[in-house]
């Protein structure tokens, strides 16, 4: 006899098959909403808006979002990338970059960064005020998001999460949305793809390997991983589970890196994770003959640590045109990604990343020689 029973439909099969009704539908976004929605949509723009001010405002919100909601994976994973993206603001401002780089290189690249930063913060941050509204109420209100200009798979998403709580999906379909949201307004952006992606900079970043994504925990450890093709919309989207899987998968390191995020308030230097290399204050003396300092990612005997500055000491807050309107989702392929497909990732990265602080160092060395003759 054949069974009758029912075969189980996978929480993927759920998701994609109420995304292709809402593909197929795709309703238009009301503007039918009562008192009470439209002042707090306004209360979350404010909010996002004065969230939004620079890197290290940024960053710190993320934080805080998680340490309310630890549910919500993305709000940790968000806060340790954007430490990151702070550290690369400033890098520019730093000992190496500084001679690597001219002005108009390093303003172009810090805007770049910026850009990206402030969107998806713009992006996600009323998401994570509108889920706690509906904490609040008891209710899903996420029926308002088309009304914050998020595209219609977070609504989906969202809407099972609710339902499921599933913490990985969510994350996943987080990074999805953030670097797809990213693509045409950042990465295949005329300007950008013309003043950083063609320009000798980036291909200097690329040659030095200065795309590590590095995790601190206590003890001078550090996790991460390494980018290699950032131009792939494809590559970011795994280099994003990688990192979930580094960060989450590994429940010791994933408690190691939140204790340290607690006790070390980002400030934009690379000093907030190893003091013992970096500082914020330049301890250069002018007129001083430049020798090589690094090896193993100790200093040698004698040698000064390298100038990593704060934020607040790099760059002024920039004023953010609106980000260009339209939703990035089509094609319900995008699904695929959502698959719990990575086992826990160990993250090892110390090495790569010394060396490449001591190629940078040679390079900028190297600069600084030619420059003289």
């Amino acid at each position: 006899m054949f069974s009758t029973r029912k075969r189980q439909i996978t929480p993927l099969e759920t998701i994609r098959k109420e995304l292709k009704k809402k593909i197929k539908y795709s309703p238009s976004v009301s503007n039918k909403l009562t008192f009470s929605e439209q002042e707090l949509l306004n209360k979350i723009k404010r909010i996002t808006q004065e969230h939004n001010l620079n890197n290290v405002t940024r960053t710190k919100a993320y934080l805080e979002f998680y340490l309310r909601h630890p549910e919500i994976h993305w709000a940790f994973l968000g806060h340790m990338v954007s430490r990151n993206g702070g550290w690369n603001m400033t890098d520019l401002k730093g000992e190496f970059l500084t001679k690597l780089l001219s002005r108009k290189e390093k303003e172009s690249f810090f805007h770049f960064l910026e850009r990206g930063n402030w969107l998806i913060f713009q992006d996600i941050y009323p998401q994570f005020l509108l889920y706690g509204e509906s904490l609040k109420q008891n209710r899903p209100m996420f029926y308002l998001l088309p009304q914050l200009n998020v595209s219609m798979f977070l609504e989906t998403i969202w809407n099972y999460f609710w339902r499921v709580r599933d913490t990985y999906s969510l994350c996943i379909a987080l990074v999805i949305n953030e670097q797809s949201y990213l693509e045409q307004r950042v990465v295949q952006n005329p300007h950008y793809q013309k003043e950083i992606f063609d320009k000798i900079g980036f291909q200097l970043q690329n040659w030095l390997s200065l795309n590590h994504i590095v995790f601190p925990s206590e003890g001078n450890h550090v996790k991460g991983q390494t980018l290699q093709q950032f131009q792939s919309l494809h590559e970011r989207i795994l280099l994003g589970k990688r990192l979930y899987a580094v960060l989450f998968k590994n429940v010791d390191f994933h408690r190691e890196a939140l204790d340290w995020a607690i006790c070390h308030p980002h400030t934009g230097s690379r000093k907030d994770y190893w003091p013992h290399l970096f500082n914020n204050v330049n301890e250069a003396i002018p007129g001083n003959t430049y020798s090589l300092r690094l090896k193993s990612c100790q200093l040698r005997k004698g040698a000064r640590r390298i100038y990593s500055p704060k934020l607040e000491h790099s760059w002024k807050n920039v004023s953010q045109q609106e980000a260009e309107p339209g939703d990035w989702f089509h094609e319900l392929s995008v699904v695929d990604y959502l698959e719990d497909d990575l086992e826990m990732i160990d993250g090892e990265i110390k090495k790569e990343y010394c060396k490449t602080l001591e190629l940078l160092e040679v390079a900028a060395l190297a600069k600084k020689t030619i420059d003289s003759f």
